[in-house]
This record gives structure tokens, C-alpha cells and sequence, in this order.
């Protein structure tokens, strides 16, 4: 009796000392945590071992835009990305090409995500391809030169943590469904875990919603997030053209008994309310028609905000719909229904930023990009975009923003910006209303 994450640690488990050398299935890399691994592999004079189990793309300090790259860094890192790819024999998603986007996006979109899978990335929201009954996790650019040259690391096997999400809700999203999570355990309850997300909820949920619920999972102080294998998962993958022998390979990737979990958590989503962040971080939530509590006097001073207003009160200047845990296709459908035949408020621009040229190009072909930009949106190429100020789609100093991507911090989306996290459907009203708001 094992948890899917034991069983599939297990199967790659090469050497078990005080850590655990694990075989890695997939490495996914990006611009900008790749550059110093690959110059510590020269340094070694090193190869990469299994180029055709590394795959690159350029996400997260490139321009949306469309205009000339001018910052002098990210030309440095983009250069660097192609060179080291180009020298090592590795699939690089080049900026515009068919198969380029957010490296968290792609995978999946791609067939490149499988269950059972271990696949590692410099970044930290790699958690989001647990959905596929995977390990995935964020690796340290030290790591990142010990997967290329050996494509195995070194790991301290966590402890599993159950996360039974029970009741329906068809006036929430998998975006508040995690917010509510955090909202209610903070960010740190799970240090030291590999959290399962389960249930009944999601048991219904598509991949999509499961992605979105696992890309967070790094915000509850856990490193992985993953959910079981279901039928809902092989029609996933079939769609895409995955590599698939048959069903049956991955049936035993499920947990065996509830028992097997170090520790539960029993979360009933029935009655709740879309959640939209407050503060500095994403436990500082709450849901829509709330007031805003007490906090110390730095988050609210950096928020521009009081205890006792109500976050509807709050002006929304910017909104971002868009990132690795709200940029797929079903975000951007989602988010037309809400604009079409509305217009965005004259006090607020919002960008929509497809997480991958696929689904830009899907927008493009059917009418979506027309849609958006009827109503007043700007509509950008794939990229990370505004979801961290590492590029040029930065948001501006004590103004209000309505985000569907997963960090708050101070100076996330930009020096002084303000952060608010929400579902698309809330980031869609807060466009159209200039606030947040229940309905349309």
C-alpha cells in the first residue's frame, strides 16, 4: 500500500543513502536559471547527458509586444539559450514558433508531460505537471547542471500530505478553490510535504483545473502538488498525441488507501465564495464581498489599503489574464464570455496573454483576439508576461491589479505594484466594472 508519489519516487529511485539519487525523466529549462548551469558544465568540462530528454523555450524576460528586445540582460540570456542548445543538441521553442510558449504550458500542450513521470525545471511553479500523476518540482541552478550531466539528483524524500477537496461548487473556480486553500492554512503548512490534491472536486475537474490547483501547491510551502491518474487524464493526452501505450500502464498510479497519507486535510468548498488576495502574499485573502482584516502596518501601507474596507471598494486600474496557472485555452474562453458584448472600464487597460502560440493562434482563427480587442484588451504573444517584472509588461507603482497569475509579493508585477490574485472570472469583472464584484 503506497501514495502515487512513494510509488512513483520508488521506480526512480537509484540510490537510497540519507537522500535519494532519483533518474529524471524530463527536464524542461528556460532562459533564465539555464545560462550558469550550462557555464558550470564547461567549467567541469561536461556534456549533457540526455539531450533528447531536455527540452528549452524562451518565456520569461522576452517581450509581449511584439516589439525589439531592448534589455541588454535578457538579450544576454536569449543569446546564451540558443547558443547552449544549438552546441548541446537540445529542442528549443524559439520566440514565434508553432511550438513556443510558457514552459509550464507547452509540456502538457505538447505530449512532453506523462504520468509517472519525475520532471524538474529552475523554476518553481514546475509542481503544475503533477497533475498528470507526475513528481514535479523546481530545481536550483547547481541541480540544473547535476541533471545535465548525469540526468539524476539528489533528494530528501518528503513526507505525504492528502488534501480532500469534498462538495461542488458551481459558482467558484479551480483559481479560488486553491486561494481558499491558502486562504485557510497559510503559506507554510506544507513544508516538507508532497501534497495530493483529492476528491470529489477534483474527480471532476478537467486537466486544466487540476493544473491550475497543482501550479500552487509551491505557494503552501510544498515543492510538489500532484493529482491521481483517471480517465479524465488519458483523454487529455490522447487529444494532444501523447505517447501512449494503453490505459492500463498507469492505472496503478493512484493512491491505495487514504491511510497511506502521513497527514489529511479535508477542505469543503460547498458554500464558499470566489477569493481575491488583500495583501502580500496569497493566505492574505478574502472572498469577494469580505472587508479587509487587520494586518501590520507594512502590508497595508505597501497595499494602499484599511482594515474594514471592503474589497470591492478597491479601484482596479490593471488587469492580467494570463501565466502558467491561468494562460490556457480554457482561461481565455472562459474570460470571452464575460467580455463579449461588455467593454473594459475607461480607468483600466487589460492585457490577455496566451500561454502558448498555440492558443494564440486558436484565438486568432476563431474569433477570440477580435473579441478581446473589441472590447477594449490588449492582446499580447505568449509569454510570462506580467506575471513577474521580468520583461517589459510590467504594472505601474500604487496601482491596482487584478491578476489570474500565482505570486503577490511586494515588487512582483513590478516596483510598488499592487497585487490582487483572483479567477479570470474575477479579473474579467474587475476589468469591465473598474472593482471586483460578484457578478457581471
Amino acid at each position: 500500500m503506497a501514495t502515487i508519489f512513494d510509488k512513483i519516487w520508488t521506480k526512480h529511485e537509484i540510490v537510497n543513502d540519507e537522500e535519494s539519487l532519483l533518474y529524471i525523466d524530463l527536464h524542461l529549462i528556460h532562459e533564465v536559471t539555464s545560462p550558469q548551469a550550462f557555464t558550470m558544465l564547461e567549467a567541469k568540462k561536461l556534456k549533457v547527458r540526455r539531450p533528447e530528454r531536455t527540452y528549452a523555450t524562451m518565456d520569461h524576460s522576452i517581450r509581449t509586444d511584439g516589439k525589439k528586445l531592448d534589455d541588454k540582460i535578457a538579450q544576454g540570456q536569449l543569446k546564451a539559450l540558443i547558443k547552449n542548445t544549438s552546441k548541446y543538441d537540445i529542442p528549443l521553442a524559439r520566440q514565434g514558433a508553432k511550438n513556443h510558449g510558457i514552459v509550464h504550458v507547452i509540456a502538457p500542450e505538447q505530449g512532453l508531460t506523462l504520468p509517472g513521470q519525475t520532471i524538474v525545471c529552475g523554476d518553481s511553479h514546475t509542481a503544475t505537471h503533477g497533475a498528470f500523476a507526475c513528481i514535479a518540482f523546481g530545481i536550483g541552478t547547481s541541480e540544473i547542471a547535476h541533471v545535465f550531466a548525469t540526468q539524476t539528483l539528489w533528494q530528501t524524500k518528503p513526507k505525504n500530505m492528502g488534501i480532500q477537496i469534498i462538495g461542488l461548487n458551481n459558482n467558484i473556480s479551480a483559481k479560488d478553490v486553491i486561494l481558499y486553500i491558502l486562504k485557510e492554512y497559510g503559506v507554510s503548512f506544507g513544508q516538507g510535504y508532497a501534497l495530493e490534491f483529492f476528491g470529489k472536486y477534483i474527480d471532476n475537474a478537467s486537466m486544466d483545473e487540476r493544473m491550475t490547483i497543482c501550479n500552487m501547491a509551491i505557494e503552501c510551502g510544498a515543492k510538489y502538488g500532484l493529482c491521481a491518474f483517471d480517465q479524465t487524464t488519458y483523454d487529455y493526452l490522447k487529444q494532444v498525441g501523447a505517447s501512449l501505450k494503453n490505459i492500463e500502464e498507469y492505472q496503478d498510479l493512484h493512491t491505495d488507501y487514504i491511510g497511506d497519507f502521513d497527514k489529511i486535510i479535508e477542505v469543503n468548498i460547498s458554500k464558499i465564495k470566489p477569493v481575491i488576495t488583500w495583501g502580500i502574499n496569497p493566505s492574505q485573502a478574502v472572498f469577494v464581498n469580505e472587508t479587509i482584516p487587520q494586518a501590520d502596518s507594512f502590508t497595508h501601507d505597501y497595499m494602499g489599503l484599511t482594515s474594514g474596507t471592503n474589497i470591492n471598494e478597491v479601484k482596479i486600474t490593471q488587469v492580467f489574464i494570463g501565466s502558467c496557472t491561468n494562460g490556457r485555452l480554457s482561461d481565455f474562453i472562459k474570460a470571452a464570455c464575460f467580455l463579449k458584448g461588455n467593454k473594459v472600464h475607461q480607468d483600466v487597460r487589460c492585457l490577455i496573454v496566451p500561454g502558448s502560440q498555440v492558443i494564440k493562434e486558436y484565438l486568432d482563427d476563431n474569433g477570440y483576439t477580435r473579441l478581446f480587442e473589441e472590447a477594449g484588451c490588449e492582446v499580447r504573444n505568449p509569454g510570462c508576461s506580467a506575471c513577474l517584472a521580468m520583461n517589459n509588461d510590467t504594472m505601474p507603482a500604487n496601482e491596482h491589479v487584478a491578476s489570474t497569475s500565482n505570486r503577490n509579493f511586494e515588487g512582483r508585477q513590478g516596483s510598488l505594484s499592487r497585487t490582487h490574485l483572483c479567477s479570470v472570472e474575477m479579473a474579467c469583472i474587475a476589468a469591465i466594472h473598474g472593482h471586483f464584484q460578484m457578478e457581471v
